[in-house]
C-alpha cells in the first residue's frame, strides 16, 4: 500500500523550534511569555485594525465571544446550519438556543436572505436573537455586505467564525475583521497550527483585556485568590504559540500553496461536465482555499460522492463529505431553520479533496489517476 495522502495535514515551515527552544532555555512553558505576546502581535499586524487574544482553541474562542455578548440561558443565537459542530456547540454551553440557517446556493455560506426571515420570525415570537454567527466555509468568504447589513438593521452583534479563512478577503478586507468578535483556529489540519490552539479577534483593546481575564480564571486583581466572575482555563501555552510565531512566518507561503492546489483541480475537472470546482463568484472574494471542495452533477452522473470517497480510499488517499448541516444532527433536531435544502444538497453531493500544503507533485499525480480512472 501506498502512503497515505491526507485531507490536510500539519506542514512545519522550519522556524518553529527556534521559539520553542527559547520558552524551554527561559522556562517560560505557562500560558504566558514572549512566545504568547509575539503571536499576538503577529496576527494584529497580519489582519490589522483588531485585537487578538490567543486562547486553547477556536472553540474557546467563540465560547468566550458569546459571554461578552452577554449571551446566556434562554437567549437565542443564529448560526450558520451548514458548518462543523464547533459553530454551534458554544451556544448550549451558555443555556442558550441555535437558530439555524440555510446557505446561499452560489456562496455556500449563510444566505442572507434567510437569515432576515429568520430574524423577523423570532422577533415576532418576541425572541430577539443576540447573537449572528456567520462562517467562511473552507476559506471562501461570505456574503458579508449583505450579511452584515442585515445584522446592523436589527441591531443584532456579529461574530465570524474564520476558523478556516485565515488569509481569505472580501472586497479587499481580511475575514475576521467585519464583526463585533471573530474567531480563528490553529488545530493540526488548519492552514497554519499550533497543533492545537485559538484566537479570538476583538474590535476593542478592552475586549481583548477581558479575554485574557476570562481565559485564565477571571482572577481579581487583589493579593488573594478571589473571584467576582466566572472564568475559564482556556489562555494558550508559551510552548504552542511558539509554533504560531514560526508558522505565521511562512503564512502567505501556505495560503498560496492551498491556492495552486485549487488550481491544480479546476485543471483537472475542467472536462470533466460531471463535477463543479467551489471556486470565488467574483474578484469581490479572495479564498485560501483551505480545502478544495467539488460537488457531482446528478443530473449528468448516476455516481455519487461517496462513490469517488471509496475510489480515493482504494489508493490510500483521504477524502470527506462536506459538512452535514447542523438542523440535520440528532443533537439540534429540535432546533429552529430558516431555508431549503441548499445546505442538505450540498452535504449529498459534495466532497472536500486533499488540500494540504505539503502536496507533493507525486501525490498530485496519484490524485489525478484516481480522477482519470473514475467512470464519471
Amino acid at each position: 500500500m501506498e502512503s497515505k495522502i491526507w485531507l490536510s495535514s500539519p506542514h512545519m515551515g522550519g522556524g518553529e523550534m527556534r521559539y520553542i527552544q527559547e520558552a524551554f532555555e527561559h522556562n517560560w512553558v505557562a500560558p504566558l511569555g514572549k512566545n504568547v505576546d509575539e503571536f499576538e502581535s503577529a496576527l494584529e499586524s497580519f489582519l490589522g485594525e483588531k485585537f487578538v487574544g490567543v486562547l486553547s482553541s477556536g472553540t474557546a474562542a467563540l465560547h468566550l465571544a458569546l459571554v461578552q455578548l452577554g449571551v446566556g440561558i434562554g437567549d437565542e443565537v443564529i448560526c450558520q446550519s451548514f458548518t462543523f459542530s464547533a459553530s454551534a456547540n458554544p451556544i448550549k454551553y451558555l443555556g442558550a438556543d441555535p437558530v439555524f440557517v440555510d446557505s446561499d446556493e452560489t456562496n455556500w455560506n449563510m444566505s442572507p436572505l434567510y437569515l432576515e426571515q429568520a430574524i423577523q420570525d423570532r422577533i415576532s415570537k418576541g425572541k430577539k436573537p443576540k447573537a449572528v454567527i456567520v462562517v467562511h466555509l473552507y476559506g471562501m468568504p461570505a456574503l458579508m455586505d449583505e450579511i452584515a447589513d442585515v445584522c446592523k438593521k436589527y441591531e443584532i452583534p456579529l461574530v465570524e467564525d474564520s476558523a478556516e479563512s485565515l488569509g481569505s478577503t472580501y472586497k479587499g478586507k481580511m475575514c475576521g475583521t467585519f464583526g463585533e468578535f471573530a474567531i480563528l483556529s490553529f488545530n493540526g489540519n488548519k492552514i497554519i497550527t499550533t497543533s492545537g490552539g485559538g484566537a479570538l479577534v476583538t474590535s476593542t483593546k478592552d475586549q481583548k483585556l477581558k479575554t485574557i481575564f476570562l481565559s485564565t480564571q477571571a482572577r481579581d486583581n487583589a493579593p488573594h485568590y478571589q473571584h467576582s466572575e466566572i472564568g475559564y482555563n482556556y489562555r494558550l501555552s508559551n510552548i504552542s504559540a511558539g509554533i504560531g510565531r514560526g508558522q505565521m512566518e511562512v503564512l502567505s507561503e501556505r495560503i498560496a500553496q492551498r491556492r495552486a492546489n485549487h488550481e491544480f483541480y479546476k485543471e483537472l475537472f475542467s472536462d470533466i461536465d460531471a463535477v463543479t470546482v467551489f471556486s470565488e463568484a467574483n474578484s469581490d472574494f479572495y479564498s485560501n482555499h483551505w480545502l478544495t471542495s467539488i460537488t457531482l452533477d446528478k443530473n449528468i452522473t448516476a455516481k455519487t460522492n461517496h462513490d469517488l470517497i471509496n475510489a480515493f480510499a482504494d489508493k490510500n488517499i483521504e477524502t470527506r463529505p462536506l459538512w452535514k448541516p447542523m438542523h440535520l444532527q440528532p443533537v439540534f433536531k429540535d432546533c429552529p431553520y430558516y431555508g431549503e435544502k441548499i445546505a442538505e444538497d450540498l452535504f449529498d453531493r459534495g466532497l472536500c479533496l486533499p488540500s494540504g500544503s505539503n502536496l507533493t507533485n507525486d501525490d498530485k499525480k496519484r490524485i489525478k489517476d484516481v480522477v482519470n480512472n473514475f467512470q464519471f
